[in-house]
């Protein structure tokens, strides 16, 4: 991906980064107590619309370049880097009858079907989609919500992330088990 984007894509590089940087200055804004997704209808929508302002583009304009470059294009390459071992504990823990979810700060549903995942998952709950949380992650608001959907108590969760800052600081904030990975 990183060779296609380099090769195709380098246009779409500096929308990118500011896109990236926009949801992190989202994330230090709502921990600030700013309420944006009162004002945009979702922190995705926040962030698309950020981003077009201090591109000075229209918000369609980068809507298309993040849609192509950070959802459309790479579904074709993440069945390659998906993680086997995590994916056969889940698999383990569901044939078990364990209930799972995948929440996202960012719309998720499409790469889960894409790579061929989305039956792993009783629940998702993603920014940018139907039923997405209002605020981002350390927020436990998608952590709560996706364990109300699947009727588990908070207490009985265990989250699995790649960022403790992030994922870690939601599931404690939820009273939620984390495990680095």
């Amino acid at each position: 991906m990183a060779a296609e984007l380099a090769i195709f894509g380098w246009s779409a590089l500096p929308t990118l980064r500011r896109f990236r940087h926009e949801h992190e200055r989202l994330r230090e804004d709502e921990q600030a107590g700013v309420a944006l997704a009162v004002e945009y209808g979702s922190p995705f929508a926040a962030q698309l619309a950020r981003t077009a302002s201090a591109l000075k583009r229209p918000v369609g304009d980068v809507e298309r370049v993040v849609q192509e470059w950070m959802f459309d294009r790479p579904c074709k390459w993440m069945e390659r880097f998906v993680r086997q071992g995590l994916i056969a504990e889940i698999r383990d823990f569901r044939a078990r009858g364990g209930k799972t979810a995948l929440v996202s700060d960012y719309p998720a549903s499409r790469k889960i079907e894409a790579i061929g995942l989305r039956s792993l998952f009783d629940v998702v709950v993603a920014n940018g989609e139907d039923e997405g949380p209002k605020r981002l992650k350390p927020d436990p608001e998608g952590y709560l919500r996706a364990a109300a959907r699947l009727k588990v108590e908070p207490a009985r969760c265990l989250i699995i992330g790649d960022r403790d800052d992030a994922d870690g600081g939601a599931a404690r904030a939820g009273n939620m088990a984390f495990r680095l990975v």
